[in-house]
């Protein structure tokens, strides 16, 4: 009887849904049962396909027409991960066979000549860059209809036709006919209601959101049109400046050493990163790939090492992990890239780059401070850049009014230490440096207190893992915060003065009564690094549950002229939650 009630339960949706699709081809009139001939739309315009190893592989399945143009491929534009996943989706459910070396040449001409143009990419890339963020869905009926499982980052990676809009949507419920009553359909009005107001759309989510993404995101666009004809093989053999920062190890300087290989748009780089807050030098080399003349995909390594298990193991990660996956954005000009290298079984940790090219001119990237109380004296600071003068004297330096440079402690090329005199009325906020003529914008804060700390991030999620699936981890940090001139907290005024040393606990949120998370979940370390437990039923738990829980992150901090007043503190909600037991990725065929 329990099944058949289950049966019934699950059945009666899709019921709804036939009965509903019934009246409404009953009351379709008799013009419409003759297609009206398909109006002709310069946005349907496909892109014809001109490597000849696509065409060997594809056209058995998609028809290639006069204009060399194959079905459904040439009517969509992807980023390299959504081609990537697509070529895997041929392979495991349609029985392609490609060598590794024939899947990424043929992920290479998608991705360059139907794939995205930047500015289009640019706000998709938190996506390819694995970055948590808080999206903002626009679309109601996209939210409702594909919000559901996916991110809005993968949709707006993508581009299509209206006809292949339609069929994405068709292909999900082939694959997955739960879709149709989770979100695709709305549930038919009981017999009895009311009629809806005059100018209700009662078309189906699926249905309104195809006519959002069609045309909000379709095949053809003027940046696109304008891109492919400047689309050129990217110059960027040479030597870059690193600046970047890592939660809980702050700010990051470094160079990268980037050569061309045999094969257009392949490079290998050497790259060297000096951590200011630790002291630590690393170095990695890598291999990547620049898709589309701007889209840059890599992996660097570091030197091998002994494994180890428990949280040793992820801690040591964090400062040169054996593998990293490099995503950044190379400029228009070639002059810039930005972007994200992460690693870890969630892509969990991660630094935030952005590198400039080195050429013959001086360059100065930042100092070893992130800020400075005023007032202060004998404040020794090390510059950062490429071509400084060796020659440097005290009036070449510039911090502006209320810093005086008392002397050069040492210069060369690539690195000077300075001291530096702050005067108690030096105004607050942030000052550019100067080296004869050449500036860094914004390189270093002058304050006058702290007035409040955030811990970052303010919304955190960690897996339980170490038995059968890997854990996630999280690494919080406290940043300090000055007021700035409105003397008003939380506005965008407020000066950031850098990551601060604080104290870490675990506070209980209480979802439940008798609530025990906090014991569960797993540990915080003195530095904000947090080890989940591990997956799986515990038995000393009420209810035996798995060690899921959610908890209070909290920070408190002292300032070093207010030892004995009550500390600043911040929080951050967070979730531990079971392992990511499902991976549609995939894995095996990349194998």
């Amino acid at each position: 009887m329990r099944v058949l009630k289950v049966l019934f339960v699950l059945a009666l949706p899709l019921t709804f849904l036939l009965l509903e699709f019934g009246a409404q081809t009953q009351t379709q009139s008799a013009a419409q049962d003759k297609p009206a001939e398909k109006p002709k739309d310069a946005n349907d315009e496909g892109l014809p396909v001109t490597n000849q190893l696509v065409v060997d592989k594809c056209s058995s399945c998609h028809k290639r027409d006069d204009k060399g143009r194959l079905t459904r491929i040439s009517y969509e534009r992807l980023t390299p991960e959504g081609w990537q996943q697509a070529i895997k989706r041929m392979v495991r459910l349609n029985g392609v066979r490609l060598t590794p070396e024939e899947a990424r040449t043929i992920v290479k001409y998608l991705s360059t000549y139907h794939g995205l143009a930047p500015e289009e990419a640019k706000p998709a890339m938190y996506q390819a860059e694995h970055r948590v963020v808080e999206e903002i869905v626009p679309d109601e009926s996209v939210r409702n209809a594909c919000i559901i499982c996916h991110s809005y980052g993968r949709i707006i990676s993508q581009r299509r036709t209206k006809e292949e809009w339609d069929l994405l949507i068709n292909m999900h419920v082939g694959y997955f006919p739960v879709v149709e009553f989770q979100g695709f359909r709305r549930f038919p009005s009981p017999p009895n209601a009311p009629p809806p107001p005059p100018g209700t759309d009662m078309r189906h989510p699926a249905d309104r959101a195809v006519e959002f993404l069609a045309k909000t995101f379709p095949l053809q666009t003027p940046e696109w049109n304008a891109w492919r004809a400047n689309l050129r093989a990217p110059k960027i053999t040479g030597r870059w400046l690193v600046t970047g920062s890592q939660v809980g190890r702050g700010r990051v300087y470094g160079e990268v050493t980037i050569e061309p290989t045999s094969v257009e748009d392949e490079f290998t780089t050497k790259t060297k990163l000096h951590f200011v807050k630790d002291g630590t030098t690393i170095t990695r080399t890598g291999r990547s790939l620049v898709y589309a003349g701007y889209s840059w995909r890599g992996r660097s390594f570091g030197e091998k090492r002994n494994s180890t298990n428990g949280a040793n193991a992820a801690v040591t990660s964090t400062t040169d992990p054996a593998e990293m996956r490099e995503v950044m954005f190379v400029a228009r000009d070639w002059s810039q890239m930005e972007g994200r290298w992460f690693w870890g079984d969630y892509e969990e940790f991660g630094l935030d780059v952005s590198l400039r090219r080195v050429d013959a001119a001086p360059l100065v990237l930042g100092i070893d401070h992130n800020a400075i109380k005023a007032p202060a004296s004998a404040v020794q600071l090390k510059l950062f850049g490429a071509n400084l003068p060796t020659d440097l004297k005290n009036d070449d330096l510039d911090f502006g009014p209320g810093i005086k440079v008392n002397r050069i402690i040492n210069a060369t090329s690539e690195q000077a230490t300075i001291e530096i005199d702050v005067a108690a009325n030096a105004a607050v906020g942030k000052r550019d440096i100067a080296v004869r003529r050449t500036f860094a914008s914004g390189a270093i804060t002058i304050y006058d207190k702290v007035d409040y700390i955030k811990v970052t991030p303010d919304k955190a999620l960690a897996r339980l893992g170490g038995v059968r699936f890997p854990k996630g981890y999280t690494q919080f940090e406290a940043i300090a915060w000055n007021r700035g001139a409105d003397n008003k907290p939380q506005t965008p005024d407020d000066l950031n003065l850098g990551m601060v040393d604080v104290e870490w606990a675990m506070e209980e949120f209480p979802s439940l009564y008798d609530d025990d998370d906090r014991e569960y979940i797993g540990t915080l370390s003195r530095t904000g690094f947090f080890t989940p437990n591990i997956e799986g039923p515990n038995l000393k738990r009420k209810f035996e549950r798995n060690n899921y829980g959610e908890v209070w992150v909290v920070a408190s901090y002292k300032t070093a002229d207010a030892r004995d007043a009550k500390p600043l503190t911040a929080r951050s909600y967070f979730v531990v939650t079971v392992p990511l037991y499902v991976k549609w990725d995939q894995p095996e065929v990349a194998r």
